[in-house]
């Protein structure tokens, strides 16, 4: 009977060392003896670029190459978190166990929608461009408060955070008359499309002064009077210079 624990004990010690080689067993042939039997030779890098970071890696490890994250930066390529480049390039012959570095998207700069109001419309225009933002559609608004030109609202909100390159539209004072009416920008319009845009804005086409020009297209307008943004009165005659093949001549409306 006293013999009983010992030979337990001795099971239970036996079926531990059992079961710590079969661990050393598949530690030996599931990584280390690959490796040394790798040691010396090549693999083709993956490409990874477009994958997120840990996709990236697991693709890495599965061919025998450690990938590390190297830096983020900003790229508006790809989203945030994915490989935006990698060190070797894809398609590189290199020995197993090679790091590969990997630079990773930090998502697309944005940039802060500055303070539009009470501006003119050309000043709101070049503090839009400094910042990267575009001009879009403006509205004009009968206004006591503000000067002609002078900006009343925007469609984005000062310091909203926005991509690069996003549209910015705007309302302008047109001043304390609802008589007059702002010009609209013709240039580089053909004739047709220009008297449909005056007949829109309660314009008429005036005098045409054509101009020999053979860079552009005949019948294209290449200047006006008045100019684009001011202000004229609703059935006001506008000037037109426009493009023609031959001799300069003027015609009377």
């Amino acid at each position: 009977m006293t013999l009983r624990p010992v030979f337990l004990s001795l099971l239970k010690g036996t079926a531990i060392l059992a079961a710590a080689f079969l661990a050393l067993f598949f530690v030996l042939d599931d990584v280390l003896m690959p490796r040394y039997v790798q040691q010396g030779e090549t693999t083709n890098v993956p490409n990874v670029v477009g994958a997120g970071v840990d996709e990236a890696l697991n693709i890495l490890a599965d061919v025998g190459l450690e990938g590390k994250k190297a830096e983020i930066r900003p790229d508006k390529r790809f989203p945030e978190g994915a490989v935006v480049v990698q060190t070797p390039p894809a398609g590189s012959v290199v020995k197993f166990g090679r790091g590969v570095y990997l630079t990773v998207s930090g998502g697309e700069t944005l940039v802060t929608v500055p303070a539009l109001r009470g501006r003119s419309l050309r000043d709101a225009t070049l503090a839009l461009e400094r910042y990267g933002l575009k001009l879009g559609e403006v509205q004009y608004k009968v206004s006591l408060q503000f000067p002609e030109n002078t900006i009343i609202d925007q469609s984005v909100a000062e310091s909203t955070k926005v991509r690069g390159g996003t549209t910015i539209s705007v309302v302008a004072s047109q001043g304390p008359s609802a008589d007059r009416v702002p010009v609209p920008n013709l240039v580089r319009k053909s004739l047709a499309e220009t008297e449909r845009i005056l007949l829109q804005a309660g314009l008429v086409v005036g005098n045409i002064t054509y101009q020999v020009n053979n860079e552009m297209l005949p019948n294209t307008v290449i200047d006006q009077y008045p100019r684009p943004g001011a202000f004229a009165a609703s059935g006001q005659a506008i000037e037109l210079f426009i493009t023609q093949r031959g001799e300069k001549k003027v015609l009377e409306n």
